[in-house]
């Protein structure tokens, strides 16, 4: 069983605490029926079973609560712990309620409660349109249109690299609508996924099975009432979900590395060689401690910036990247040294540690790659000496 120590640490409240014994109690229980052969429909099934365990209501506010918010330090716990148990599982909660982020931080009460109510229940599946094929990590330079016509918006483009890519049933958009140059002329938009002249271009394959795929936009015309929060506004709407969302990538990463460490625990205590258990060796025993202390730490980092968040912090854009960045890279490590330790058994197809293996890489990539949570660490380290300096 893997360490619950760190659900002692003053970040949570008892809530908290009996959320994670809940989430582990029903991921043991459900997640191991779901055949992921079909990967499209496992992530359909996920989505359905999470919304009927009620734990897709934490992936957006409730519409029908003026006070509702999002408490990310539930997210990271249910992500951690879906991780540990079965990354599909994490993914298709992770993108219910990063696919309608913005929504639940912008939205109207209309769109709320005629998205929300079907996400959050596992109705509908949710996607986050914002890389394009020249513009990924470089958001405020994306290059699709949103032009005013006739009392529509029209949209023309590209996006790629979309998460539920092809299954989704709703796309929250991001286009440039001319408000201002770069970052300011952008804006938000919810896209049903049956809107003419949206259509998928291609489906994108990866190490880790995923749905993702890359969308057309072609003459698309969505009503006015699709924007969400006001003309260029998208990129502070974009970064405010990714301030959200970000965290609880470095809580995936987290649950990945936890898996990894029970794995290697279990080989160490029951493989022998030369006559005596792995664990005997010293190199072994180095690894594991390493691993433990990387857990540890990237466990800080993830509930600190969770906590910040959660307490009213207007941003945690440091903080988020600091979580990811570390809690990815240390994961990758972690299970890096599993394989290690398994020897021919990490490498095998179906093996645990393999294909936590695979899982671990991309989530150094997507939501911002580890070298631009560097540049924002950096700048945001700037900016605070500099304003201590005027001060």
């Amino acid at each position: 069983m893997s360490d619950r120590s760190f659900l002692d640490w003053p970040f949570f409240e008892d809530r908290h605490r009996d959320l994670a014994e809940r989430i582990d109690a029903w991921a043991s229980g459900h997640l191991g029926s779901i055949d992921h052969a079909d990967t499209d429909a496992a992530c359909r099934k996920l989505v359905a079973a999470l919304g009927d365990g009620g734990w897709l209501e934490l992936t957006g506010v409730d519409p029908d609560d003026p006070q509702s918010t999002l408490d990310v330090r539930s997210l990271c716990l249910v992500r951690e712990t879906l991780a540990r148990h079965d990354g599909l599982a994490d993914f298709a909660f992770a993108m219910q309620g990063l696919g309608t982020g913005a929504i639940s931080l912008f939205g109207t009460d209309v769109q709320k409660r005629e998205w929300l109510s079907r996400t959050r229940a596992g109705k509908a599946l949710s996607a986050f349109a914002l890389s394009e094929p020249a513009s990924g990590s470089d958001v405020a330079n994306l290059a699709m249109t949103a032009k005013r016509m006739d009392g529509e918006y029209v949209l023309d483009g590209e996006k790629t690299w979309i998460s539920n890519g092809g299954i989704a049933d709703v796309y929250t958009v991001f286009a440039r609508t001319g408000e201002g140059a770069g970052a300011k002329g952008i804006s938000a938009f919810i896209v049903p996924s049956d809107t003419p002249g949206l259509t998928i271009a291609e489906r994108i394959e990866t190490v880790a099975p995923h749905p993702l795929a890359r969308l057309s936009f072609d003459d698309c015309r969505v009503p006015l009432s699709a924007m969400i929060g006001k003309p260029g506004e998208g990129f502070r709407i974009a970064m405010s979900v990714l301030d959200v969302f970000r965290s609880t990538v470095a809580a995936a990463a987290l649950g990945f590395a936890r898996r990894a460490l029970d794995e290697s625990v279990s080989r160490a205590a029951s493989r022998e060689l030369f006559n005596a258990p792995l664990f005997e060796l010293q190199m072994v025993q180095g690894h594991i401690a390493d691993m433990a202390l990387d857990i540890d730490a990237a466990a800080l980092l993830v509930y600190r910036a969770a906590w910040l968040k959660d307490s009213g912090a207007p941003r945690v854009s440091r903080e988020a990247a600091m979580a990811k960045l570390f809690a990815t890279d240390r994961a990758q490590d972690v299970i890096d040294k599993a394989v290690q330790l398994h020897g021919g058994d990490g490498v095998r197809k179906g093996c645990i540690v393999e294909s936590l293996y695979r899982e671990i890489r991309a989530l150094r990539i997507y939501e911002g790659a580890s070298d631009v949570q560097k540049v924002i660490i950096a700048r945001q380290t700037m900016a605070a000496a500099a304003a201590g300096a005027k001060s």
